[in-house]
């Protein structure tokens, strides 16, 4: 009779912020955003830094829009509104700071938020640290990694798998122009799979937070847990479920890939499988609710599996039941692991 030991230790970050948890029991370390006291207010901090989420002569603009982006996100995880933001920059003296703050400031006031303050520095690379802070929608809750129980359905906001195709395609010599994407050169594929391509290298550079997915959660449903994903499917489930004192199944058929990906992937010799559960950087919600609660069609949602008891996460695939690896990218490590 075998023991189910539950998920592995976490990896290196994971491991980093247990440690500082148990030193600071405040209760607010753990989520996406802090809820602060009172419950009013979440507030998230996120870094791009050129070289390691960014290539480093990316146009000042799309770094701008990336980085509110995938702070927006943390928020839309906890189905807050955001209001305000802080920016942090430090740059190289020749750096275009004014393009990067116009789209800044555009892409925040399309969002309702308020730039309120920050910081400039100079150094050689590009650093740009953003702190957003987001109000409780009315009457809704706030959403909790902690919040999944055994029984409910495991859901996913989109398609996995495409962000990592991006990344791929950018180490291969991918490379923007303006607004215009040019594919590695002697990468000969069909105008479909090109144009797939293309919607790979922006699912990467450009993500899209699923804010009204978010506030819908915290408005329309009364309990269940939540996580974006940035570090890849199998490692952010992994944290829900730490969170939350559960397990998980998730069936392979259910992963929404894109067809085209899945092609594209091929092309470029990647298991498209593998990009799904652990490339990482896709900004889809991953979420839990009552299993007789089904997301409007509107948002594209899929259900991929569900949450059990235990502490075993875990993956039928071909019929075959087995554990689930804890693998995504790592921000100490700077690679894959688990």
């Amino acid at each position: 009779m075998s023991r189910d030991r539950g998920p592995a230790p976490p990896a290196g970050e994971d491991r980093l912020i247990a440690w500082l948890r148990r030193r600071l029991p405040g209760g607010l370390i753990g989520d996406d955003a802090a809820v602060l006291p009172r419950q009013a207010w979440a507030v998230t901090t996120d870094a791009q830094i050129a070289g390691v989420h960014l290539p480093a002569d990316l146009d000042p603009a799309w770094a701008a829009r990336r980085l509110l982006a995938v702070n927006l996100s943390d928020l839309a995880a906890m189905g807050a509104v955001p209001a305000y933001a802080f920016l942090a920059l430090a740059a190289p003296a020749d750096y275009d700071h004014r393009r990067f703050l116009d789209a800044l400031h555009r892409a925040a006031a399309r969002h309702g938020i308020e730039l309120a303050g920050g910081d400039l520095a100079r150094q050689p690379h590009l650093t740009a640290v953003l702190t957003l802070l987001g109000r409780r929608s009315r009457g809704g809750r706030w959403l909790r990694r902690g919040g999944a129980r055994p029984g409910d359905g495991l859901w996913l906001g989109g398609t996995v798998g495409e962000a990592a195709l991006g990344l791929e395609l950018l180490g291969r010599g991918a490379r923007l122009a303006g607004r215009t994407i040019h594919l590695p050169p002697g990468l000969r594929l069909s105008d479909r799979l090109a144009r797939a391509a293309r919607r790979a290298v922006r699912r990467q550079l450009a993500p899209s937070p699923q804010l009204a997915l978010g506030r819908w959660l915290a408005g329309e449903t009364r309990r269940g847990g939540a996580i974006d994903l940035s570090d890849g499917l199998a490692r952010d489930l992994y944290r829900l479920c730490r969170e939350s004192d559960a397990g998980a199944v998730v069936r392979s058929e259910r992963l929404p890939l894109a067809r085209d990906a899945v092609e594209l992937a091929a092309r470029l010799d990647r298991e498209p499988y593998e990009m799904a559960l652990f490339g990482g950087e896709d900004y889809v919600l991953l979420f839990s609710l009552p299993a007789d609660v089904v997301p409007p069609a509107a948002f594209g949602c899929r259900r991929i599996g569900e949450i059990q008891g235990g502490r075993r996460v875990e993956l039928i695939e071909d019929g075959a039941r087995r554990r689930l690896p804890d693998r995504g990218w790592d921000h100490l490590d700077g690679e894959q692991n688990g």
